[in-house]
């Protein structure tokens, strides 16, 4: 077993990843950017390393700086968790070339299966069934529009080859909107994953997002751990997450199975993995392998009762897996809800903030995998999640009001979270039928009902008289705790020296905290959340429709549509792509012509 692991990531995620070491007997180190120096990943481990200076968003991705912190720690493997490097084949073969362990399949079988065209190729020859569509990127708009004539029709899905976690993927439901949907997916693709290429596939208008997990290790052994159904999405990524899938019976449940554990054994894959795809109408198609641990790893963990990190980080460390697929039993029922900064009643608009008071809900069947606390900050640097909250019980109707019941316990202030639009959703019949509840997701009307009530941030008075204090300070990069013994200052001292840090008290309200909610007046059209303008689509001085797109917001990693809140003319136009906006600052003036 290894002595020591790097966890190359951050959130919940990374504290996970902790934890599980932390039971095996392994020393941990942690990784962090300039934003996440007082994060619980940071605090939780044996020892910490700033990335160093530059985008917060990118420090996470630098691979020469985490080889650097792995040389410097000693680590002996590497777990990349989920998202940033988890897919990244590069990185995972410069570690090899290093000598370090990646904690996850060989590079091979993540540059098989990330390519998303390469996977649907290898999957198709080995007779697993795909969704209808091209199996080879497509370079052009014209060439998408004669392949959609000849072979695939409309709607069609337009998908980055490297994409995944919703990104990259846009819909046509028409060949008006081919051209939008083919820039969208194309520069999402690139952005996110370093490739623009896009493939095409048949769009199946309301299926069943059903994966299996599967464990694999380097003596021959594949396994599948039963399904789950991921099918409650907003702009296709994950809300709410279920084991088992209710639409599954044990014959389609063996099955699955079975095409999963093909599918991982026809690129020798080790490690925990997902098969994703679509049921619809009896039928199960292949979408495509995630390479890494899901984030909705816990409601398969829940209902197995086996650990997919520890068997994980032991395959890894060349041990066999603990259990055979016989020995795999589903009992009772698990639910996940995503608990991220977001508002749904304005079509899920992201809302980074600080944390006020926190308190997670507690009691039987009741798990809570977060990497936040009092004070801590959801910066629109990343994704917008705070945490998963998971329960279990003994069939869904029980695990239904278990989850209300946590759901109700959940205590964040100062901080607009899902967790009224998982109240509400989990009381509709179409949740009770198991329903993809895309009708009522989609309903901006049914939506505004959950408009929280207007959030006002305090200031508290920094403490001035402390027998002790203590400080974390960096020397050369590696973090260390430090206790101070005398009078506190006058004034809050940040770790380094430089300023207000964490502990100094809570921050006065940002413009954004305080014009959240702003919807703009008469003519003016108000930007509904902080973010990057990533395009403006129209000019000044040209008239525009309601509902028309006006720019793409960029924030916490997702795309965001503005469109025209009145017919008109547009008047005023002080944005450009590139752009930083704030909640509240006004996109455009629209006026009408008396």
């Amino acid at each position: 077993m290894f002595s020591k692991v790097l966890v190359a990531n951050r959130g919940e995620i990374a504290v996970r990843i902790i934890r599980a070491c932390e039971e095996l007997g392994i020393s941990t180190v942690a990784v962090y950017s300039e934003l996440d120096r007082e994060a619980l990943h940071v605090t939780r481990a044996d020892e910490a390393y700033l990335l160093g200076a530059g985008p917060a968003s990118e420090s996470y991705l630098a691979i020469d700086k985490i080889l650097e912190v792995v040389a410097r720690s000693g680590a002996e493997a590497v777990h990349p968790g989920y998202g940033f490097l988890a897919e990244n084949a590069s990185f995972a073969k410069a570690l090899e070339d290093a000598g370090i362990v990646f904690i996850g399949p060989p590079s091979s079988a993540i540059e098989a299966m990330g390519s998303k065209t390469r996977a649907r190729e290898l999957m198709a020859a080995a007779g697993v069934p795909i969704v209808p569509g091209t199996t080879e990127p497509v370079q052009t708009i014209d060439d998408a529009r004669t392949i959609i004539a000849e072979t695939i029709g409309y709607p069609v899905a337009v998908k980055a080859a490297g994409g995944g976690g919703g990104k990259g993927f846009r819909v046509a439901l028409t060949d008006d909107e081919l051209p939008g949907a083919f820039e969208g997916a194309a520069r999402e693709g690139e952005k996110f994953f370093g490739d623009a290429t896009v493939y095409l596939e048949r769009y199946l208008p309301d299926p069943r997002h059903v994966e299996v997990q599967v464990l694999a290790d380097g003596h021959g052994n594949v396994i599948h751990l039963g399904e789950r159904d991921c099918s409650l999405q907003r702009r296709h990524q994950k809300l709410i997450e279920e084991s088992p899938a209710p639409a599954v019976d044990a014959a389609l449940r063996a099955r699955i199975g079975t095409i999963a554990t093909e599918a991982a054994a026809a690129v020798n894959y080790t490690g925990a993995g997902t098969i994703e795809g679509l049921l619809q109408d009896g039928e199960y198609y292949f979408l495509e392998m995630n390479t890494r641990v899901q984030v909705e790893h816990c409601v398969t963990e829940m209902v197995t009762g086996i650990d997919i990190v520890k068997e994980g980080i032991r395959v890894a460390a060349g041990a066999e897996l603990s259990i055979s697929q016989d020995e795999v039993v589903l009992r009772g029922h698990a639910i996940e809800c995503r608990i991220n900064a977001e508002d749904a009643s304005k079509n899920f608009a992201p809302a980074p903030g600080k944390i006020g008071d926190y308190r997670e809900p507690t009691g039987p069947g009741v798990r809570v995998d977060s990497g936040v606390g009092p004070g801590s900050e959801i910066s629109p640097m990343y994704d917008p999640m705070v945490a998963k909250l998971i329960v279990w019980d003994a069939d869904r109707e029980q695990a239904t009001r278990r989850m209300l019941r946590a759901l109700g316990e959940y205590q964040i202030t100062e901080l607009r979270t899902l967790i009224p639009f998982h109240k509400a959703i989990l009381q509709t019949r179409q949740w009770a039928d198991a329903e993809t509840c895309r009708d009522l997701i989609e309903d901006r009307a049914w939506l505004k009902q959950l408009a929280f009530e207007p959030v006002v941030a305090t200031d508290a008075e920094p403490e001035t008289e402390a027998v002790e204090q203590a400080y974390t300070v960096e020397v050369s990069g590696k973090r260390f705790a430090v206790t101070v013994i005398g009078s506190a200052p006058a004034y809050p001292v940040a770790a380094n020296g430089a300023g207000a840090g964490a502990g100094a008290g809570r921050r006065a309200p940002r413009r954004a905290d305080r014009a959240r909610g702003a919807a703009g007046g008469g003519d003016t059209l108000a930007s509904p959340l902080q973010g990057t303008i990533l395009r403006v689509a129209v000019e000044a001085g040209a008239p525009v429709e309601e509902g028309a797109l006006i720019a793409v917001i960029e924030a916490m990693k997702m795309e965001n549509e503005i469109t025209a809140h009145k017919s008109g003319t547009i008047a005023e136009l002080p944005i450009t792509a590139g752009a930083s906006v704030s909640a509240g600052d006004t996109l455009a003036v629209i006026t009408t012509s008396e």
